[in-house]
């Protein structure tokens, strides 16, 4: 993420902020409504759909999936996590 390392440090993830190219693979960064706003959380999309994507965002859990919307940086419900 941008500005959370040190000074000329680049993130360790390559994410796909283009919505309209989301595959299965993609590494996104996604948002989590309520008491997690804050926080960026980083997935891999397992399924892309028209209105939304089910994003593996559980490194304990990889059958845990979270349906995020379908834009740059998909918001998942915090319900859900």
């Amino acid at each position: 993420m941008q500005g959370m390392g040190e000074t000329g440090e680049a993130c360790p993830f390559e994410f796909n902020f283009d919505e309209k190219t989301f595959k299965v693979g993609d590494s996104v960064s996604y948002r989590v409504t309520g008491s997690l706003a804050d926080f960026p959380f980083v997935g891999t999309l397992v399924e892309v759909h028209e209105d939304y994507v089910m994003i593996a965002g559980d490194p304990n859990d990889p059958a845990k999936l979270y349906r995020g919307t379908r834009e740059s940086r998909p918001v998942v419900d915090e319900s859900e996590i």
